[in-house]
């Protein structure tokens, strides 16, 4: 997929955001995943400057841990679980929206490269499921996000609980999300938003030879986090 491709306007996103349809020939991540990408990149390297200002207490919050962080970027990461599960613009629209209520309820919570991952699989499992009318188990949210079957599980279930189970997304908070990442493109965010794709194109061709994916959606490539 080459950058050329991709055009970064307010229009193209809001054409993802409102009417995406997913479409085999040309399977495009779309700009609303990068966009989406490029804030949570920079939501990383704020919290990485204030981190090294002064030290965190991250409370009880650390079931989405792992040992150490991931070498997967946030775009790429998007891009597989988009590739394999074929979730819309608007599960992650609706993921995003979890993940700041999350923040909002646990303000002691910092994301960060250790966490990250792991929200967003179980966000995007919780949205998948909220949003669209069919949706893939577990095992394969599990295989897709690099996680066992059960701790994608307990992610979901621990999730769940500590938001209240409260996971309606009402038209007025999702246009106001969409707004957000509208403002994100045509405030200047698209030199960001080019950054990352291309930091993503580098490390895919640099991966390319070393490692393949199945072209089948459900012949996932595992990986581990």
């Amino acid at each position: 997929m080459g950058l050329s491709l991709i055009p970064i306007s307010p229009r193209k996103l809001r054409c993802d955001l409102y009417s995406y349809t997913y479409n085999e020939e040309n399977s495009n991540t779309p700009l609303a995943i990068s966009v989406l990408a490029s804030l949570i990149e920079r939501t990383l390297a704020r919290n990485k400057r204030i981190a090294k200002k002064c030290s965190w207490e991250l409370s009880s919050k650390v079931i989405f841990d792992c040992n150490e962080a991931p070498d997967l970027t946030i775009q790429s990461y998007l891009e597989r679980i988009f590739r394999y599960t074929k979730a819309g613009p608007s599960v992650f629209v609706v993921a995003y929206v979890y993940i700041d209520r999350f923040c909002q309820l646990f303000p002691d919570f910092r994301i960060s490269p250790r966490n990250v991952h792991r929200l967003l699989i179980t966000t995007i499992l919780v949205a998948s499921k909220y949003v669209e009318d069919m949706n893939y188990r577990n095992s394969y949210f599990a295989r897709v996000g690099g996680v066992t079957t059960k701790e994608m599980n307990k992610l979901e279930l621990e999730f769940l609980f500590m938001i209240g189970f409260k996971l309606h997304v009402n038209v007025s908070v999702y246009q106001s999300y969409c707004s957000h990442l509208e403002r994100e493109v045509s405030i200047g965010g698209g030199y960001q938003i080019e950054r990352i794709l291309r930091c993503a194109e580098e490390i895919k061709s640099e991966k390319r030879g070393q490692r393949r994916y199945s072209s089948s959606h459900h012949s996932a490539g595992r990986i581990l986090l």
